[in-house]
C-alpha cells in the first residue's frame, strides 16, 4: 500500500486542479501501469530508476519515431507539491523533445522526490546543478496559450500530461 503524506496529497490535488491525471504505481507494476496510460506509438528516454519499460514504449527514439509519437515518457527529477509542477532535467543528448512533441507527456517521478514547494525544489536543484552544470525545465500542466484569443492546449508542447508517481 502506498504511503500518503501531506506533501503527496497536496501534489495530487494540485495536479487535479490543473486537469492533470496522476497514477501511483510500484516498481513491480510499472510496465503494466504505463501500458494502460500511453497512446501508441509511444517513445521514451532511459529512466534513472530501477524499472523496465513495457514493449509498447520505444526507448531512444529516432527523429522519425518522435515525429509519429502520440506519447512521450520522461523522468522527472522532482515534483513540486504546491504547484503540481515537475522538474524535467535537460540532458546532453537532448531528451527534451520527448516531453514536448507528442500530444501526451508522461513524466515519471518518485514519490520520495516530491517536495512541498518551490524553495525546496530550488535548494535541491541548486546543489545538483552546481555539481553537474545542468539545467532543468519546470513544467506545470499541459502547454497552453491564449495569445490569439481562446485558450489553446498543446500549442507549444503537450496537450495532455499524465504524471506517474513511483512508490519504491
Amino acid at each position: 500500500m502506498a504511503t500518503t503524506t501531506t506533501t503527496l496529497s497536496t501534489f495530487e490535488d494540485a495536479l487535479d486542479s490543473l486537469g492533470v491525471d496522476c497514477t501511483r504505481t510500484t516498481v513491480e507494476a510499472f510496465a503494466t501501469t504505463l501500458d494502460g496510460i500511453v497512446r501508441d506509438p509511444a517513445v521514451g528516454v532511459p529512466l534513472p530508476f530501477n524499472i523496465e519499460y513495457p514493449e509498447s514504449v520505444a526507448v531512444d527514439p529516432t527523429a522519425a519515431d518522435l515525429e509519429r509519437a502520440a506519447t512521450g515518457v520522461t523522468p522527472a527529477s522532482l515534483g513540486v507539491a504546491n504547484y503540481g509542477s515537475v522538474l524535467l532535467p535537460s540532458t546532453a543528448d537532448g531528451t527534451e523533445p520527448v516531453s514536448l512533441y507528442p500530444e501526451l507527456h508522461v513524466p515519471v517521478v518518485r514519490a520520495s522526490d516530491v517536495v512541498p514547494g518551490l524553495p525546496e525544489a530550488i535548494d535541491h536543484f541548486g546543489e545538483v546543478a552546481g555539481d553537474r552544470a545542468e539545467s532543468t525545465i519546470v513544467a506545470t500542466g499541459p502547454s497552453a496559450t491564449a495569445d490569439m484569443g481562446a485558450l489553446v492546449l498543446g500549442a507549444h508542447g503537450p496537450e495532455t500530461v499524465h504524471v506517474v508517481m513511483l512508490d519504491e
